[in-house]
């Protein structure tokens, strides 16, 4: 294969959704977002998974990425719909964080353009997991997580294709070998 096949695609498509996902995991957890901590988790073990796969020219793991890729795509498109409150979602609610935690995304008290407002010292006990509220963002938080959301369907979407692609190719490749 050349330089410029579908296996380095899938190479530089798996090392960039590595890149995306490790950022939206480091969010995730400033926010105690556990729910999308442990599906993003899976996410990177299944990404380095399909990477060895592609390097080691093994198709059977990239069908499993190629597999997670869309059920990736579809965590994905709930997680837009949650934060953009469709069907009945609300972005308010405790689903993200097991109901653990009062926290809620990282992005609504540290958005592009937030002011927060510290409380006042001395009014009373504080609490700490008490998320503080932020005024004046250039973008909801809602907008901000649905943006990364769809960053990671498009990134997954290609990595699919590129994934179906070098598999068929590995198994040309071997079934060329075995006829002769």
């Amino acid at each position: 294969m050349g330089c410029c096949s579908g296996r380095c695609a899938l190479i530089f498509l798996c090392t960039f959704q590595l890149v995306t996902a490790l950022e939206r995991q480091v969010f995730d957890f400033l926010g105690y977002q556990w729910v999308p901590i442990l599906a993003t988790f899976v996410h990177i073990v299944v990404v380095i998974l399909g990477l060895f796969g592609t390097i080691q020219y093994r198709p059977r793991y990239i069908v499993v990425y190629a597999v997670w890729a869309a059920a990736w795509i579809t965590w994905n498109i709930f997680i837009i719909c949650f934060y953009l409150e469709v069907g009945g979602l609300s972005k308010d609610s405790k689903l993200l964080t097991f109901n653990l935690s009062r926290h809620r995304s990282w992005w609504r008290e540290h958005g592009p353009g937030c002011l927060r407002e510290e409380p006042a010292a001395g009014l009373g006990p504080l609490d700490s997991q008490a998320p503080v509220p932020a005024i004046g963002c250039t973008l909801e938080h809602g907008y901000v997580e649905a943006l990364h959301s769809t960053l990671q369907i498009l990134v997954a979407l290609l990595g699919f294709i590129c994934a179906c692609y070098v598999v068929s190719v590995f198994t040309e490749e071997e079934d060329s070998c075995l006829r002769k």
